[in-house]
């Protein structure tokens, strides 16, 4: 999802492997937000800088609330301070460096009690529990997480691909196959096609 000129790609392929985002990214130079996915790290191409999604990490604390719902209470209500900040930019209609200036004044502080909380509390918690899990999985991917703070342009989570994909997992479940590889492609081409129209109006 191309957020600056309100543009849309779907790629087809057959298989979750490195192959794909490999090929697809070979020539790409800049940001990229993604979830967790492993296959992203491993990406042979050094030009292109990884930026996490908040929401993916804020998921695993929200599950994890029967298990330990002390800490992860404290986790969900720092990041929402985080959304309250981006949600302000928002309605306030923020340029990038604008957005990039409020997240200095604001969100870092935030973001370093939060880093130092992750730190301390991993050391408490089984590895193995929900709350475990949800730490080590935030603490893993900090610098990918907290990216979005250092420049204006990157959104502090990866929803708005979500968004956009969200059609096509609810037609997935309704008609379960496309046919054929070669007809998947060509729903990947009308999907972004009808996508790229609605979000240009």
């Amino acid at each position: 999802h191309d957020v600056e000129n309100g543009l849309v790609l779907y790629e087809y392929d057959p298989s979750r492997g490195q192959s794909s985002p490999t090929n697809f990214l070979m020539d790409y130079q800049g940001y990229l937000q993604t979830d967790g996915y492993s296959v992203y790290d491993a990406l042979p191409n050094k030009r292109i800088k990884l930026a996490g999604c908040m929401a993916h990490a804020r998921r695993y604390f929200f599950d994890a609330q029967q298990n330990d719902n002390a800490r992860s209470t404290w986790m969900l209500n720092k990041l929402q301070e985080l959304y309250t900040i981006e949600d302000e930019a928002r309605k306030l209609k923020f340029n990038h460096d604008d957005r990039l200036v409020l997240r200095q004044q604001k969100s870092l502080a935030i973001l370093t009690e939060i880093k130092n909380w992750l730190n301390q509390n991993q050391l408490q918690v089984t590895p193995k529990s929900p709350i475990g899990k949800a730490i080590s999985y935030t603490n893993t991917r900090w610098n990918k997480l907290s990216l979005y703070a250092s420049e204006g342009m990157l959104e502090i989570d990866n929803n708005l691909v979500e968004n956009a994909i969200r059609p096509i997992a609810l037609g997935r479940k309704n008609y379960l196959f496309a046919g054929s590889h070669q007809a998947a492609a060509r729903a990947g081409i009308i999907y972004r096609f009808i996508t790229c129209c609605k979000k240009n109006n």
